[in-house]
């Protein structure tokens, strides 16, 4: 269990909590949700003993163990896969012991760690840090290769990556998802799913939160308040409770008109494709979501230029991707014959790597084509928003002094009115860049790209550093511009509210993808167990070749003596995991015979006792769930496993 009781804490000037009061039980999956600068950072230095309140108690469970990713990336010099192994400390301790043991002759000693070492799970280690790897986006060849040679992001990655291999009961988790792409995020979204302990995370991503919380705590004027349900079922509840306040009433109103005002329009030319009516029912469903940041301190429009094109842009028969300085050439996308027309909404989907980026770049005319050609419409017009574009910024200069540069005749007032609609309100709109966190430049940089007023908006993963206000800021204005937009993000509530056509990148090419984000998800699952059928497949023909040397097979022979030492833990999980199962259904059997019971119902007495019982029905449910999956998992493990046994003849 975790317990803050009244606990305040002020770092520097600001009062981050004010006699907060929180209680957390185990197993809990809780999204952390508030404006950047509320305390979400803090809430987890205090958890972590890292900070001390100036007053009230932070109460924890004893022996909790607790897995955070670290701040800093270090060992560089390790290959990933080791990286990822050394997040297990007390296996990498009885790794070292059982070397010490061998070199000393110590048999006994060595028979002894080895037990310890299954109890730890450690002979399946290796497979599990790779697969996590693996899920989060890197190569199968990548694992060997030394931390110093990934970029920041992909190191991150392996933070991540470790941090989830690391055994813990309590995982806090700060932005996960900043440095994913929408595939990798799917992945790890199923594996918190799955994750059997208690979860903090802090996250900007409401479809995240509503596939992996049960509960949400919410930072509301130096107080903690905690909402059973998704994130979802938060915002409905926060509505309700805002509905209540008679001086919101007024502007709750205005804003859910002002949505299903533009619903009506979009409605009016919405197409039949699939992709166009899922955007029309997410934007029915916005009307409701306003209600619930009616005092959201963000609220903009993006104007689009007056002047238009027909078409706008166009690429004919291009080869995409980079030169090096010696001259040579890296192709992502080839062929590429596409058309942007006014009016277009597109999503870019594809695996990570596929050219999703490089596209974009192209598009902008940023990235030159390696052949082909570009051709802009005489009144194209782009705005365009990249994480690189923050590094741009002028720090020694303010939003005003920004925005003044790109309109030197605009008022003192249409500057600073333009510019509260982004956050940087009153004298925030003359405060130092060089002194924002990541999510005001973001802010800043979106706000210099609306200012400009284009008629095509290309943006590559515009939601990072965004907290769920100005993300829902964002989606409400992409929503309806009236221009041409082309979005790469892993934020499916912006997708689905915010395009009317999806465009597959993968394997070199461009094309439209017929289907939704529920349609995507099935194909990456298809193409990932079609590659791992080829590469079984090429196994095979290698193994049909004709007999290995005697050194191969002996190396076979020992892989495969690994392998079956390794299916032994795997074997004894899906056991206890059946067990476990039976256990559950025989309990539920016995709460559904009860709330059979007609009295239950009818007597009054017993109202509490019925309460109880439902309640109890519901946790057994959601155990049964989550031990089906963990069953799930460890089969399909095993079968994985045992097919790897019979292709090397053992």
């Amino acid at each position: 269990m975790i317990a803050l009781r009244q606990v305040s804490l002020q770092r520097g000037t600001q009062r981050l909590f004010e006699g907060a009061d929180l209680t957390l039980h185990a197993g809990h999956k809780a999204g952390i949700v508030g404006p950047n600068g509320a305390g979400k950072s803090s809430l987890f230095g205090l958890l972590l003993g890292r900070l001390v309140p100036d007053s009230g108690q932070v109460e924890m469970s004893g022996g909790q163990r607790i897995a955070h990713m670290a701040q800093e990336v270090e060992a560089l010099d390790r290959p990933i896969v080791d990286y990822v192994l050394d997040g297990d400390h007390e296996l990498r301790r009885t790794e070292a012991e059982l070397e010490a043991a061998r070199e000393g002759g110590d048999a006994h000693r060595e028979a002894e760690l080895h037990g310890i070492i299954e109890a730890l799970d450690g002979y399946s280690a290796p497979a599990r840090a790779a697969q996590l790897l693996v899920g989060l986006g890197f190569a199968q060849a990548d694992l060997e290769r030394p931390l110093s040679d990934f970029s920041g992001g992909w190191r991150m990655r392996a933070n991540l990556a470790r941090t989830l291999f690391m055994p813990s009961d309590l995982l806090l988790l700060d932005e996960p998802t900043n440095h994913l792409d929408l595939d990798a995020l799917l992945w790890l979204e199923q594996w918190l799913v799955r994750y059997p302990g208690t979860l903090l995370l802090i996250s900007h991503d409401r479809d995240f939160l509503d596939a992996v919380c049960d509960h949400i705590v919410h930072f509301d004027r130096q107080a903690l308040v905690l909402y059973r349900g998704n994130y979802t079922t938060f915002e409905r509840t926060r509505a309700e409770k805002l509905a209540l306040q008679q001086a919101e009433a007024a502007k709750q109103q205005a804003r859910r008109e002002e949505i299903e005002r533009f619903v009506a329009r979009f409605r009016a030319k919405a197409t039949k494709a699939r992709q166009a009516q899922s955007r029309l029912k997410m934007l029915e469903r916005m009307g409701d979501i306003a209600v619930a940041h009616a005092d959201s301190p963000f609220h903009f429009t993006i104007p689009a230029s007056d002047k238009i094109s027909h078409p706008l842009l166009v690429l004919d028969e291009a080869r995409l991707g980079y030169r090096d300085e010696a001259g040579g050439e890296t192709l992502q996308l080839d062929g590429v014959k596409l058309t942007l027309l006014p009016g277009q909404r597109i999503g870019l989907l594809g695996p990570n790597g596929a050219g999703k980026s490089t596209l974009i770049k192209s598009l902008t005319g940023e990235l030159p084509l390696l052949a082909g050609r570009r051709v802009p419409g005489e009144h194209l017009a782009i705005g365009y928003f990249a994480q690189h574009q923050l590094e741009g910024l002028d720090l020694s200069s303010t939003p005003f002094m920004h925005v003044q540069r790109l309109s030197p005749t605009a008022s003192d007032q249409e500057i600073r009115n333009f510019l509260g609609g982004f956050g940087f309100q009153g004298d925030d709109a003359f405060g130092e860049v060089a002194r924002f966190s990541g999510g005001e430049k973001a802010r800043l940089a979106l706000a210099l790209v609306a200012w400009q007023k284009p008629n095509l908006l290309l943006l590559d993963e515009p939601t990072n550093h965004l907290d769920l206000e100005m993300r829902e800021a964002l989606t409400e204005a992409l929503a309806s511009f009236e221009g041409t937009v082309i979005i790469v993000s892993h934020d499916r509530h912006l997708l689905r509210a915010t395009v009317d056509e999806f465009w597959r990148v993968a394997d070199h090419r461009v094309e439209p993808f017929d289907g939704d984000l529920e349609d995507y998800r099935a194909w990456l699952k298809a193409r990932l167990e079609g590659e791992r059928r080829e590469a079984r497949n090429d196994k095979a023909e290698r193994q049909a070749e004709g007999p290995a040397p005697k050194e191969d097979r002996k190396a076979s022979r020992r892989a495969a003596a690994e392998l079956r030492e390794k299916l032994r833990p795997l074997k004894r999980q899906r056991d206890r995991a059946e067990q476990a199962m039976e256990k559950v259904q025989t309990e539920l059997a016995a709460v559904e015979a009860a709330l059979g019971e007609a009295e239950l119902y009818t007597d009054a007495a017993r109202k509490e006792e019925l309460t109880g019982t439902l309640a109890r029905q519901g946790d057994l449910k959601s155990r049964l769930d989550d031990l089906e999956a963990d069953w799930l998992a460890a089969e399909e493990a095993l079968e994985a496993m045992e097919t790897e046994l019979q292709e090397n003849g053992a």
